[in-house]
């Protein structure tokens, strides 16, 4: 067996004696396979989480539920979906799919009911993802606000979830002449990315 299993299998087998869970040594292998097509260096962070939040036994999904894939977490998520057709968002699908359900709590102004709808819509959402393997995609939904639209895409692109040529189309565009937006793309190689904006265009809704 390569070292890199054996390795997951002494952090599956502490993290399991330190939650009270009772793991035979076929099930700690069988979990290790399971979480082998994840990084290694994700699950090995995945099961210090589970050894310091977890009060009652271990399972394979509260690992994986842990396991960084670059989703953002529940509150996180919460936090960033906009509050009313103004607000722009670049969202994951499972943002986008939870918003669904809880998006008529948060029109009629019940923010408390739409939390808890949308927390448990994600999760479950961003569960079923991770257990299929479904890479994270990130999406742009913009409001009519184009300040506020305009920040939105800058700093998906800044943080490598939009490409620049894919927010340079979605950018508004001033009637007061062209303006010379500079963008940090340092996660595609780019130290800084100068974007013409060109008045009198139009801007297609995402």
């Amino acid at each position: 067996m390569p070292q890199i299993k054996e390795n997951l299998l002494k952090a599956i087998a502490v993290t399991a004696e330190l939650t009270g869970t009772e793991l035979s040594i076929d099930a700690a292998r069988m979990m290790a396979e399971d979480l082998s097509q994840y990084p290694e260096e994700l699950v090995f962070k995945a099961l210090t989480k589970c050894r310091r939040e977890l009060k009652s036994r271990m399972s394979l999904a509260d690992v994986i539920s842990r396991i960084d894939d670059g989703r953002p977490g529940p509150e996180e998520a919460w936090a960033m979906i906009p509050k009313n057709e103004s607000g722009s968002v670049v969202w994951t699908q499972e943002m986008a799919e939870a918003y669904g359900v809880c998006c008529q709590l948060i029109n009629d102004g019940d923010t408390v009911q739409a939390r808890m709808a949308f927390l448990e819509a994600y999760r479950d959402r961003c569960a079923k993802a991770r257990d299929q393997g479904v890479a994270v995609t990130w999406i742009p939904s913009l409001g009519h606000d184009p300040h506020g639209r305009e920040q939105v895409l800058v700093e998906a692109v800044e943080k490598g979830r939009l490409t620049a040529s894919h927010a340079e189309k979605l950018l508004p565009y001033r009637d007061n002449g062209a303006t010379q937006l500079s963008i940090s793309n340092n996660s595609q190689g780019l130290n800084k990315l100068s974007l013409s904006l060109t008045p009198g265009r139009e801007l297609k809704k995402a």
